[in-house]
């Protein structure tokens, strides 16, 4: 499977404001006009903003980034550039100050079991997981379970899960073009590493003669069928993320979770933990 990962909007020349409003504002295909409109502003002072003839208030920086849909860190990047200090701060994850965010996190996955969930950050580090997800990981080499765990490292790796994911060109293509996405969303270098690393692996055969279900099943969404000890479960995956956060380090997390996309795997999952 050939896939291409776009390039995104080239980083300016001129690192001030105006040339990183106008890449963003590109690579949304929003005009200056639609931006003005929305921004209540006009769509001069939007072109004298973008050529450096204006310099935008702080207001006006945080009011387009909003509108452009900025990235919480890019956000902090275009307020530097015109002249200001970050607005949003970056918490390490393990700061006491984040203490019930990390609670709660760990009360929703636990709450999930018997079922798969857990934390990922941007770069799609795990920071947290149940009990479903190690099940799964069960037999998975110890060079790739070593920290940071890396859940696209883990999935796609031809010594991790892919070997054991039945629907495994589909699978893959999927988390490829999720990652393209994020990277066009957030122009990231270390992901753009990341896919370029997972992208480039072989890509080994599924399990053998478990091509198709014994039952079909009309799937609500694309599934990840995963062989497990004999049988093959289906999921599917569902990702949650904080709404306006106020920090870098919330903004870029997110809580996935694989719901059970058939009977057969409900029935498998309740009875481990009955």
């Amino acid at each position: 499977m050939t896939t291409t990962l776009p390039s995104g909007p080239a980083a300016p020349a001129d690192r001030g404001v105006g040339p990183l409003l106008r890449a963003w504002r590109e690579q949304r295909r929003v005009s200056q006009l639609d931006l003005a409109l929305r921004a209540g502003s006009s769509a001069r002072h939007i072109s004298f903003v973008e050529t450096g003839r204006s310099r935008p208030s702080e207001e006006m920086v945080l009011r387009l980034a909003e509108h452009l849909d900025v990235p919480v860190r890019e956000r902090n990047a275009l307020l530097l550039a015109a002249g200001y200090a970050p607005r949003y701060p970056e918490t390490p994850l393990d700061d006491p100050a984040l203490d019930a965010l990390r609670a709660g996190m760990e009360r929703l996955i636990q709450g999930y079991e018997p079922y798969p969930a857990l934390v990922v950050d941007a770069l799609y580090d795990v920071h947290a997981a149940n009990r479903g997800v190690l099940m799964l990981l069960d037999g998975v080499p110890g060079h790739l379970l070593e920290p940071p765990l890396n859940a696209m490292r883990l999935t796609l790796h031809p010594e991790g899960l892919a070997p054991r994911i039945v629907n495994l060109p589909e699978w893959r293509g999927h988390l490829l073009a999720q990652m393209e996405r994020q990277i066009a969303l957030r122009r990231s270098e270390p992901l753009r590493r990341l896919y370029e690393e997972v992208a480039a692996y072989p890509v080994p055969e599924g399990p053998p003669g478990e091509q198709a279900p014994a039952d079909p099943v009309a799937y609500f969404a694309l599934p990840m069928r995963i062989a497990h000890e004999g049988r093959v479960l289906s999921f599917t995956s569902s990702i949650a993320t904080f709404n306006t956060p106020m920090d870098v380090t919330v903004a870029e997390l997110a809580i996935e979770t694989l719901l059970p996309a058939d009977p057969a795997t409900v029935k498998y999952l309740q009875s481990l933990s009955s």
